[in-house]
C-alpha cells in the first residue's frame, strides 16, 4: 500500500510540473489529474498482469517485440517508396504510428495467447514425467465450489487452467431453460469469477480445442495428455477414464475423505436416526460431514438422537460407511452385530 501511495504521489506531482512548464496555474491542475488516473491505470494493471502466468507474459512481451521490429523494418521501406517518402500522397509518419499500433498489438495478443501452446520438454528422468503446475479444471469440481475454499485456505498456489470448452460448458447450463442446470451453471460462473480475485492462484483461461473430439470429458483427458497434466474433478466415471488412459486425477472427494478424522472400532458418537436401513431393524444416520452411520437394530431410535459404539468402518470409492450399535445395547449385553 505504502509502494502504491508513493506511485500515486509521483505520477501525480509529475504530471502537475510537467504541464506547469506550459501553463498557468489553473490549467496546471489538468497535468495532475492526468497523473493521477494514470497511477491509477498502472495499478490495475499490476492486478491484471499478476494473474496471467510467465509463460503468457513472455509470449507478450516477445510477441510485442517482434511486432514492433517487423513495424520498424516496414516503416523504414515505406520511406523510400516514390511519393510516400516525400509526403507526396500522405505523411508517411502517419503510416508509420497506423502499422506500428497494428503490429505492436497483433504481436501483443498473439504472442500471450498462442504462448500456452509453447511446453518445454520435460525430462525423461523426472519423476513421474509430467507437469505437476499444469492443474486443469473440470466443469463439475468448478460448480461444486469445495476447490474454491480449497484455495482460499492457501493449501493451492500458482495456476490452475480453465480450457476454453469448459468455459463455454458452463455458459450452456447457465442459459439453460432447466431451473435447477441454469442455478449450477450461474454457481459455477460466480464461483469461477471469485477465484480469478484470489491472490494466492491464477485462473488461466486456455484457447484449445480439440474439433475432433466429441464430448468434454474427452477432451479434458486428451488436453492433459498432450500437456503431461493433471485433471481436478470431483467426476467418478472421469476419474476412472482418465485413470484408464494414463492421466493423473486429483479428486476432491478423495482429498475430502482422506481429511476426515479418522474414526476407530470402539469409540462412541452420538448420531440422529433418520431413516431405515436396508437390513431388518437397521437404521441409518449421517455426521455432519455427509459419513453414513450404519446403525444396528436401530430402528428404534427413529427421529432421535442416539449414543453409538463404533464397531468397523467401510471406505468406499463413494465415501466412508460406519457400523456401529447403540450403546444402551451394548450395556444391556445385547450383540446386534451381524
Amino acid at each position: 500500500m505504502i509502494i502504491k501511495f508513493l506511485l500515486i504521489v509521483a505520477c501525480s506531482l509529475s504530471g502537475y510540473f510537467i504541464v506547469s512548464q506550459y501553463h498557468a496555474f489553473p490549467l496546471s491542475l489538468i497535468g495532475l489529474v492526468a497523473g493521477f488516473f494514470l497511477s491509477i491505470f498502472v495499478i490495475k494493471l499490476e492486478q491484471v498482469i499478476r494473474k496471467l502466468s510467465l509463460k503468457v507474459i513472455f509470449g507478450g512481451v516477445i510477441g510485442t517485440v517482434l511486432g514492433l521490429s517487423i513495424a520498424f523494418l516496414l516503416t523504414w521501406g515505406v520511406k523510400f517508396m516514390p511519393g510516400l517518402g516525400k509526403q507526396e500522397i500522405v505523411p508517411w509518419e502517419y503510416i508509420y504510428v497506423t502499422i506500428t499500433f497494428i503490429l505492436g498489438y497483433l504481436g501483443l495478443v498473439l504472442g500471450s495467447k498462442k504462448s500456452e501452446e509453447f511446453h518445454f520438454p520435460r525430462s525423461q528422468s523426472s519423476k513421474g514425467g509430467g507437469n505437476p503446475d499444469y492443474r486443469i479444471l473440470d466443469t463439475s469440481v468448478i460448480i461444486d465450489g469445495r476447490m474454491a475454499d480449497i484455495c482460499d485456505t492457501g493449501f493451492i498456489e500458482g495456476s490452475l487452467i480453465v480450457p476454453r470448452f469448459v468455459l463455454d460448458e458452463l455458459q450452456q447450463i447457465a442459459d439453460s431453460a432447466d431451473h435447477i442446470k441454469r442455478s449450477r451453471g450461474r454457481r459455477g460462473l460466480d464461483i469461477l469469477n471469485r477465484m480469478q480475485k484470489s491472490d494466492d492462484i491464477r485462473i488461466d483461461i486456455v484457447d484449445v480445442d480439440f474439433p475432433k473430439i466429441r464430448g468434454v470429458d474427452a477432451k479434458l483427458v486428451a488436453l492433459a495428455k498432450e500437456k503431461g497434466g493433471s485433471v481436478v474433478t470431483n467426476d467418478y466415471n472421469l476419474n476412472k477414464v482418465a485413470e484408464l488412459q494414463g492421466v493423473k486425477i486429483l479428486n476432491v472427494n478423495e482429498l475430502a475423505n482422506t481429511l476426515k478424522p479418522p474414526v476407530l472400532p470402539g469409540e462412541t458418537m452420538i448420531a440422529k436416526v433418520i431413516k431405515e436401513g436396508k437390513e431388518v431393524g437397521q437404521g441409518v444416520a449421517y455426521l455432519d460431514d455427509g459419513t453414513m452411520v450404519v446403525v444396528d437394530n436401530g430402528i428404534k431410535y427413529m427421529g432421535k438422537n442416539v449414543e453409538v459404539v463404533v464397531t468397523s468402518v467401510l471406505q468406499t470409492a463413494a465415501g466412508r460407511m460406519i457400523f456401529s450399535n447403540a450403546k444402551d445395547d451394548e450395556h444391556n449385553g445385547i450383540s446386534t452385530q451381524t
